[in-house]
């Protein structure tokens, strides 16, 4: 016996992913968010932008992708990817990646999810909800290690706030 994807898949009992289900579930939970030119739905949770991506051929795939707003140079590339790789062997999730960008370090946060099968009202939540608030949690172990990046990002969201 093998593990094919040949098997057909029944239709599911569930509905899929959708947009309108995951602002619909931002709304209950009284979160602020845009809809960007490509339609897709993101904001901010303590100053780090989040995006909800739906992927996939049929778009059966749910993704929480946060990125940590910080500024660190890539020469703490070494140092940096040892942070994340440790966090991705000891937390399910989510899952942390590091990209250089110019003469920066892009930190993302990913929490994606198969739902071909569908997915309930009560799991949309669960799912975006772990999403941001473990993403938030690899951003605050970041912070830790990286506290002046972390104060002047802070320092910049203060003055933006103050400015109205």
């Amino acid at each position: 016996m093998s593990f094919t994807t040949d098997t057909p898949v029944p239709p599911p009992a569930l509905p899929p992913p959708a947009r309108d289900r995951i602002t619909a579930t931002l709304d209950a939970r009284g979160m602020r968010y845009g809809i960007d030119d490509d339609g897709d739905v993101g904001g901010y949770w303590d100053g780090h932008l989040f995006y909800f991506f739906l992927l996939g051929e049929n778009h059966e795939h749910l993704q929480v992708r946060g990125r940590w707003n910080r500024e660190v140079g890539v020469d703490q590339l070494p140092a940096v990817l040892a942070a994340v790789n440790e966090w991705n062997v000891s937390h399910l999730w989510p899952k942390g990646c590091v990209a250089v960008e110019d003469d920066m370090l892009g930190v993302y946060a990913e929490h994606t999810v198969d739902y071909t099968h569908g997915v309930s009202d009560a799991q949309l939540d669960l799912h975006l909800g772990c999403g941001i608030s473990s993403a938030l949690q690899l951003f605050a172990d970041l912070d830790v290690r990286y506290p002046a990046a972390a104060a002047a990002a802070r320092a910049v969201q203060d003055r933006v706030r103050e400015q109205g």
